[in-house]
């Protein structure tokens, strides 16, 4: 299930983060749904669940945390029948300046990393100001993901400015199921900071 290129645009709401997956047509412009996600805050046990729309009817993958409040235990991606398709780690001892991401499907091992280091230093500070790190960020952030056996390019996520997160999201690598593609996505809007 191959998709070189969509985005995701968020909608927050009280108790949840929303997020609707769309293809991107050969010209740049927005074309169909390809999948609707829902990630409920403060769960102990993060589990995301994407579904054909937003009635949420029918689920047709989702991704789980390993562990209850483990940050470095990684999540699994799951298909419809919940077969596992790949799995995501956050790299917590890199991740202190500059995000970093462990990526798996089949066939492919990648690793991750904010592509500016920069905008990862400012990121850092601007949560821990008081009162400042409540206001959203304004930062853009990129992250790229390279085939740790041939370092060729896998995935890109650019997070474009805008009142709500916008992502822009290219697989060059054919072997990334758009699925997991899409779960990494989400999780990188979603667990960045933690």
């Amino acid at each position: 299930m191959y998709v070189p290129a969509f985005s995701m645009k968020q909608r927050v709401t009280l108790m949840a983060n929303k997020y609707e997956l769309i293809t991107t047509n050969p010209d740049g412009s927005d074309g169909p749904l390809l999948a609707f996600a829902q990630q409920k805050r403060m769960a102990f046990k993060e589990q995301v669940t994407f579904y054909t729309d937003d009635t949420k009817t029918q689920p047709v993958f989702s991704f789980k945390a390993r562990k209850t409040i483990d940050l470095g235990s990684g999540y699994d991606v799951f298909d419809a029948g919940g077969q596992s398709i790949g799995w995501f780690k956050k790299e917590f001892g890199k991740s202190l300046l500059r995000s970093s991401w462990q990526l798996s499907a089949p066939g492919l091992d990648a690793d991750g990393t904010e592509r500016n280091p920069t905008i990862a230093v400012l990121r850092r500070v601007w949560e821990f100001v008081p009162f400042v790190g409540e206001i959203p960020l304004p930062f853009i952030f990129h992250f790229d993901f390279t085939d740790r056996s041939g370092g060729q390019p896998v995935l890109s996520v650019e997070r474009k400015v805008s009142i709500r997160d916008r992502y822009r999201i290219t697989v060059q690598d054919q072997r990334l199921d758009f699925r997991v593609a899409a779960a990494m996505t989400v999780a990188l809007d979603a667990l960045q900071s933690r």
